[in-house]
Formats: C-alpha cells, sequence, structure tokens
C-alpha cells in the first residue's frame, strides 16, 4: 500500500494550521493525505487524565468537523484525500498511524507568553515514541510564512522557500535524519542549512599560554568532521545548496538561533528503550518549544 502523509485532525486551530501544512507537504511528495481523527472512550480518558489534560482530551472527544476533508480537497486541487476514524487511546492510535505513513503531522498551541511553544501532551508523547518522523505546526501557521518576504516585505507564496535547518551532531550522524533533511530542502528548492555545536573546554573558562591554539585545533576539528560527515549527501543530492555552521556552545541554543527564518527545522530522536520520561533529548525539545517554524523530529537508532 502506498504511504501517504498523515495528519491528525481534532478541529482545534492548531490541528487545522496542522492539516494545512501535511496537505502541502503531500502535494511536495506526490503523496496522498490522510486525515485521521481519534474517539478515545471517555473511561480511558480518565484513567489517563495525568498524561493527557482534560482540554485536550475533549478536543479528542469531538467529531471531526464536517467538510474538513472536502475543504482541503477545494484549496488544494489534484491532492487526493483520504479520512480514517480510530477509536483507542489517543497516543497509541496516532503511534500506529504514524508507522503506516511517510511521516505524521500534529498541531502545536504556538507561542506562548514565555516566548516558547505549548506543545501540548498528545504532541509530546507521539514525539517520544512514533518510529516515523512527526512534524508539528504551531497555531497559525500559513503557507506564506514559510517562503521570503516580497520586495515591500510581506510574505508570499511567490518568493523562494525559507532555508530548512538541520540540527546535527558531527561526531555521530545519521542517515535517516541526514536523508530526511537533505530531501526536504530539495523538494522546496532552498538552501539546507546544517547546525552542528561543539561544547567549550573546561580550560576556556581561564586563560592560559596556548589556549588560542587549542580553541582553533578544535574548531577545525569539529569543522572538519561535519564536512565529513556531509560529503556523501551532498554526493547523493548534488543539487543541494548546503550551508555548513560550526558553532561552539550549546547545541540546543545554536539550532533555535538559526531557525529563526526557516522553512522547516529538522532535529533527530535518538530511539531508546527506557520505560521512563519522554526520550527526546534536550536539543529536541528546546526545538519543539522555542522555534516557530514546523519542527520536524526524525528517530533514528
Amino acid at each position: 500500500m502506498s504511504r501517504t502523509v498523515t495528519v491528525g485532525l481534532d478541529g482545534s486551530p492548531e490541528s487545522r494550521a496542522a492539516a494545512e501544512w501535511a496537505a502541502r507537504e503531500a502535494l511536495l511528495r506526490g503523496l496522498p493525505l490522510k486525515i485521521v481523527h481519534v474517539t478515545e472512550p471517555a473511561p480511558v480518558l480518565l484513567a489517563q487524565a495525568p498524561q493527557v489534560g482534560p482540554e485536550t482530551s475533549q478536543r479528542w472527544i469531538r467529531p471531526v468537523a464536517p467538510g474538513a476533508a472536502e475543504g482541503i480537497r477545494l484549496r488544494h486541487p489534484g491532492l487526493e484525500v483520504l479520512t480514517e476514524q480510530l477509536t483507542g487511546p489517543v497516543t497509541e492510535a496516532l503511534c500506529e498511524a504514524a508507522d503506516a505513513a511517510e511521516l505524521l503531522v500534529l498541531g502545536s498551541r504556538g507561542l506562548g507568553g514565555i516566548g516558547g511553544f505549548v506543545a501540548g501532551s498528545v504532541s509530546l508523547a507521539v514525539v517520544s515514541r512514533a518510529a516515523r518522523p512527526v512534524v508539528l505546526v504551531r497555531e497559525g501557521e500559513q503557507a506564506a510564512d514559510e517562503h521570503r518576504t516580497d520586495p515591500a516585505g510581506v510574505p508570499s507564496t511567490a518568493t523562494p522557500y525559507r532555508p530548512v535547518v538541520l540540527g546535527l551532531d558531527a561526531d555521530h550522524p545519521d542517515d535517516t535524519l541526514l536523508e530526511f533533511a537533505f530531501d526536504a530542502a530539495v523538494r522546496r528548492g532552498t538552501p539546507l542549512r546544517v547546525v552542528s555545536a561543539w561544547p567549550e573546554t573546561a580550560a576556556s573558562c581561564y586563560r592560559f599560554p596556548g589556549d588560542a591554539e587549542l580553541q582553533d585545533d578544535l574548531e577545525r576539528s569539529h569543522r572538519t568532521a561535519l564536512a565529513e560527515a556531509l560529503r556523501p549527501w551532498r554526493q547523493k543530492f548534488p543539487g543541494a545548496d548546503v550551508i555548513e555552521a560550526s558553532r561552539c556552545g550549546s547545541a540546543a541554543r545554536a539550532v533555535v538561533d538559526a531557525s529563526h527564518d526557516a522553512s522547516l527545522a529538522v532535529v533527530g530522536r535518538r530511539i531508546r528503550t527506557g520505560s521512563l520520561g519522554a526520550h527526546i533529548g534536550h536539543v529536541t525539545h528546546a526545538a519543539l518549544h522555542h522555534i516557530g517554524a514546523p519542527v520536524a523530529v526524525v528517530a533514528h537508532l
């Protein structure tokens, strides 16, 4: 069966923005769009109250707004739109839907008062467990937001896409993560900005003879590691415009700062088998809470 771009729709503003983004992504990839809605029985919701808040739960109880799929078909001519009604615990159902998809798209509630995402318990739970890529889209995201402004300074879908930003550990590059980011940038015809950070040494807090030379050596070593990690992917995607950005300091801050003008930010999540906590990592956590653009989380070993 052909894979789809799948979106979880619960009727909330953020999920409607996610559905529109998913429709555009499906067209870019030449894939059908599948809209899924999960109906979770009330007793199950109450049993999971510590994990899924009542406001979120009520959203998933309500049926999908009538005509949602038809509206997307009208706004995106030529797009094949499928629908599926699922029953059961929301997180488990969405993770299963992700397994059969090219990627899963979910909504986030937008930028909160403290300057960060309110990602939502369902979205975070799915991101921490899904084996396929999951994209979180903030409330209010529009097609023009992914493009550069026109000469008058107004966002427009007639202008080129903003860059795709990839947060990469140059010492442990992952092929799944790299392929997703390169493919996303090439499909959009936009540069791929690869950001990799290396930590300051303990000695950097002090000033000893030879510190400058040591710092220069570390920087050259990291730049070389980043270039080597990207070399085979430049060859695989010869048309890709790749911008390498090696930074000293916090990896989370480097990715967030580099994504202020991104059309899409791509980060990884290492698959772990532990039973406690949402295993998303501090860089991915920062990206989900502080990047305004859609964020793709790619699970990898």
